[in-house]
């Protein structure tokens, strides 16, 4: 938004001192990220900028810590068992939470404000408590140090953000649509998948995005409940820092940091298209 011509001199100030200040907050953000990047094709086995890479020497840059991702069993199978794991708990979350989210947007559901506040207290419970919690819980009913362990304990964490997007795409649905499609003879099931789920579409991919982003990067559920054979992509990171110091690190931080920046910019895209779907922006 522009500056009127008929500002103040104080609202001149604050228009300028308020950018400044959301500039170095973006520039503290996106720092560490900006430094991450570049180390990760340093040729040397350090985790700083070497005399070479400081003068933009080509013999100072290399890909050797990405090949080394691509070809170290360790890191392969902890980005297999990440593929295998998000997806499906991406599924669940997706599932659960848009059948939570369609439940709670009914106005004649009791206590729809306390089930909404449990369905997603996961995202507002310290991580290292919820993680506790599964490991306890999973411990006595036989899940925990397996695949389905995981994959519920990641489902879990999920479930509100695919809860709160697909609510959120809710609030401009009109309701009139599914009335009208029962009394054209449509089944309750017929209305969702043909007429309610297209509209609320946008909001419901929106979270799966973030339950898979959610998923793929987790790391304290999965060393609580998992084990050695559930071993991800994540939780190599961790061990990497802690007992090898591996600058391929810095690599597969690249590689997570380029692929959360797509999916964000998915979720960005879904959003201005639910917008234009609901009528609430220009086409």
């Amino acid at each position: 938004m522009a500056l009127p011509s008929y500002a103040s001199t104080g609202q001149r100030i604050w228009y300028y001192t308020f950018r400044v200040i959301c500039g170095l907050i973006f520039f503290f953000l996106i720092a560490p990220i900006a430094v991450v990047i570049p180390l990760s094709f340093n040729s040397q086995d350090f985790f700083t900028f070497t005399k070479e890479m400081l003068s933009f020497d080509p013999a100072g840059y290399s890909l050797k810590h990405y090949r080394d991702f691509f070809s170290n069993p360790d890191w392969q199978d902890a980005l297999w068992n990440s593929v295998k794991i998000a997806p499906t708990a991406t599924l669940l979350s997706v599932s659960l939470g848009t059948l939570a989210a369609i439940g709670l947007s009914q106005p004649h559901v009791p206590a729809r404000r306390a089930i909404m506040a449990t369905l997603i207290s996961p995202m507002i419970v310290p991580l290292i408590i919820s993680a506790a919690g599964m490991y306890f819980f999973y411990s006595r009913i036989g899940l925990a140090g397996t695949y389905w362990g995981v994959v519920l304990a990641h489902a879990a964490l999920g479930i509100p953000f695919v809860i709160i997007t697909v609510t959120a795409t809710l609030v401009g649905f009109d309701r009139s649509l599914t009335r009208a499609a029962a009394n054209m003879g449509a089944d309750p099931v017929t209305t969702f998948f043909r007429v309610q789920m297209p509209l609320i579409l946008p909001g419901v991919i929106s979270g799966a995005l973030f339950a898979f982003i959610t998923s793929f990067d987790e790391v304290v559920v999965v060393i609580f409940v998992g084990s050695a054979k559930q071993q991800t992509l994540p939780w190599q990171m961790f061990i990497g820092l802690r007992e090898q110091i591996s600058p391929t690190i810095l690599a597969v931080a690249t590689i997570l940091v380029v692929i959360s920046i797509a999916l964000l910019t998915t979720v960005e895209l879904l959003r201005r298209r639910s917008e234009r779907l609901r009528g609430m922006s220009p086409g």
